[in-house]
């Protein structure tokens, strides 16, 4: 996915940041525990469309995000 693309898109429902997940092909917003998919190198940022992820995996991929900042 396109860097500049990237920084242009937030979260549809708290309009924060969003963090790639290349290997998962997602859209992370670990602050509503969402993963919205990108389906075809599309981004999908429907809520209806949105994984929610598990407490476990939200802190998992906060930290992975912020050390690598």
């Amino acid at each position: 996915m396109d860097k500049q693309l990237l920084s242009m898109l937030v979260c549809p429902l708290c309009k924060g940041k969003l963090k790639l997940d290349k290997d998962a092909q997602e859209l992370l917003c670990t602050f509503d525990g969402l993963a919205f998919p990108l389906r075809d190198g599309v981004p999908v940022m429907l809520e209806g469309e949105a994984r929610r992820m598990s407490e476990e995996e939200k802190l998992e991929k906060a930290q992975k995000a912020a050390a690598a900042e």
